[in-house]
């Protein structure tokens, strides 16, 4: 158990607001439905034990957010939001308690309110969507960020966007398109369950209805990295292991130095919480899949098989960059291992919880594929951007690979028991 996994407990809050209750009915501000709300104290919930092996749960309360360190799930759901035009803070405010409280409840297996699916009126479009129902939470984790543009003046948050919130630089080769990057507002759902991710974003962007707009989604499948010592590295769509050297909840020491944000790094209501940065990044399978097992192991630095790196040795043998063959180095110094190696990044390290995707195929009949990278840490200048700096310039992958989307957000702190996430910011 890590420390963001303490135990849970029921929020205090009693239930959702009436502006959400106006979301999941798909009304605006203004009329309340006559039987919204009718039959609210009947409890209706989803059983979160059963026998699917999909039994994980992960509190939703707690010292830092759920979904960063925690055991990375099989499948995601990962939602960007604009905040619509007349929201006011206390409306914003409004929506993140509601947010949260739905979310607590998902995250035990339950439906995002008392009345759920099937306990509201019959005159009334339920509270929840239904699809989850008799289905356990697999391990469901909602993490919750900010964008920059959060920190402008509708909100009077401008004064306090933490310095460590920057703007993502262009990198070289990017293409971005702008409708799929960026957002006011994150969700990341991670889930065992894909139905069960799905159905988190589908009813928090209910509940957003009239507060938020969906900006942008992403599904993926298949993580693409390791939090835990516990996990067998995974691997991605070029056949690769991913993420052997990633960080691990258990090294709590490079955890704390490397991810956690504190109140010293120029934000106190960022204490205990971190940085996501998200990148989409489309490969080119059908190009990948001519060239040959050398050229492949060439690229990324490590051999297919065993993942063990090109020097030598088995998977997570360190790398030896100075070991040759035929007189150059084993593992070539434009390598995708090499370049993103903290040795060559003066000791910059990622959490990665990255995510394959496959968007169905492009107009020329190749598939529209590639990896969803979510990363956290606590300096995105120096973490994220010198890293993929160095990899935009001279990474041997790049022939392979392009960036279409990006976003940057800061992710608070856990919620309190019965508070909120977001709570610190605006307290």
């Amino acid at each position: 158990m890590t420390d963001d996994e303490v135990t849970d407990d029921t929020s205090a809050r009693s239930g959702l607001s009436r502006r959400g209750l106006l979301g999941l009915a798909g009304l605006g501000a203004g009329v309340l439905g006559a039987g919204i709300g009718v039959g609210a104290d009947r409890a209706v919930q989803a059983s979160a034990t059963g026998s699917s092996g999909a039994q994980a749960t992960y509190p939703f309360y707690g010292k830092h957010q759920s979904g960063i360190v925690t055991a990375a799930q099989d499948r995601l759901h990962f939602a960007a939001f604009d905040v619509s035009e007349g929201t006011t803070r206390d409306d914003l405010v409004g929506l993140l308690k509601d947010w949260s409280y739905a979310a607590a409840r998902m995250t035990r297996g339950e439906e995002v309110s008392k009345s759920g699916a099937t306990g509201g009126s019959l005159y009334a479009p339920p509270d929840d969507t239904g699809e989850a129902l008799g289905l356990p939470a697999a391990g469901l984790t909602i993490t919750i960020g900010f964008g920059p543009s959060l920190f402008d003046d509708r909100f009077g948050l401008a004064s306090k966007r933490p310095p460590r919130l920057i703007d993502l630089p262009s990198f070289a080769g990017d293409n971005l398109d702008d409708a799929m990057s960026g957002g006011d507002l994150c969700i990341q759902a991670c889930s065992d369950d894909p139905q069960i991710a799905v159905h988190a974003i589908r009813n928090l962007s209910r509940i957003a209805f009239g507060r938020a707009g969906l900006r942008w989604s992403q599904l993926g499948f298949g993580r693409t990295s390791s939090t835990t010592r516990g996990q067998a590295t995974p691997r991605n769509l070029f056949g690769f292991k991913d993420g052997t050297a990633n960080l691990k909840a258990e090294d709590s020491a490079l955890v704390a130095k490397d991810v956690w944000a504190s109140a010293s790094h120029g934000a106190d209501w960022m204490d205990g919480g971190s940085y996501l940065v998200s990148r989409k990044i489309r490969m080119q399978i059908e190009t990948w899949d001519h060239q040959s097992l050398k050229e492949q192991q060439t690229v990324v630095g490590r051999d297919k098989g065993a993942g063990a790196p090109l020097s030598g040795g088995t998977e997570f043998s360190a790398i030896d960059f100075h070991a040759k063959r035929d007189g150059a180095p084993a593992v070539p110094t434009t390598s995708h291992v090499s370049l993103a190696h903290p040795d060559h990044n003066g000791g910059a390290q990622l959490l990665r919880r990255g995510y394959n995707f496959v968007d169905g195929n492009d107009s020329l009949g190749r598939l529209n594929a590639g990896l969803f990278f979510i990363c956290y840490q606590n300096d995105p200048e120096n973490q994220f951007v010198r890293i993929q700096t160095a990899l935009a310039a001279n990474d041997a992958m790049n022939e392979y690979v392009q960036h279409v989307s990006s976003g940057i957000f800061a992710v608070p702190p856990g919620a309190s028991r019965g508070g909120y996430v977001g709570e610190t910011l605006f307290a």
